[in-house]
Formats: structure tokens, sequence, C-alpha cells
């Protein structure tokens, strides 16, 4: 994999990261206090192959909790 693939990969990831936590803390200050989220962040490959998909698509799912720790 080329040095720039990678950059591109985590440039991707830094602008979710970015977006995401602009998004949550946005979120956040319109819930009521100590609320917990119950988040779930996905990435999936949204490319078009045509007619040669790959065997295993690229898929990642990650769930989480973000909230105060005395609220759950």
């Amino acid at each position: 994999m080329s040095e720039e693939t990678r950059k591109n990969i985590r440039a991707l990831l830094k602008r979710f990261g970015i977006r995401a936590d602009e998004a949550i803390i946005q979120h956040l200050a319109t819930q009521a206090e100590n609320q917990t989220l119950q988040l779930r962040c996905t990435l999936e490959d949204r490319t078009d192959y045509g007619d040669a998909p790959p065997q295993s698509p690229l898929s990642v799912v990650v769930e989480g909790q973000i909230g105060d720790s005395d609220s759950t």
C-alpha cells in the first residue's frame, strides 16, 4: 500500500472524527443532563464494483456509550 493511500485513509478518518465529535457535542447540548447515548458508528464500502464485488465486503461497526458514568 502506498504512503499516499495511507495518508488518504488517515485524512478521511480524521474528518469523520472531527465531524462526529462536533455532532455528538451539539446533540448532547440539546438533551437532558446525565443522558447516556447509545451510539453505533458504521463504516461500509460503497464502491460500485459492477459484476465483480469483493468476496468479503468492507464493513466495520463500533458501538458504545457516551455520557456520565454516574448515569448508567
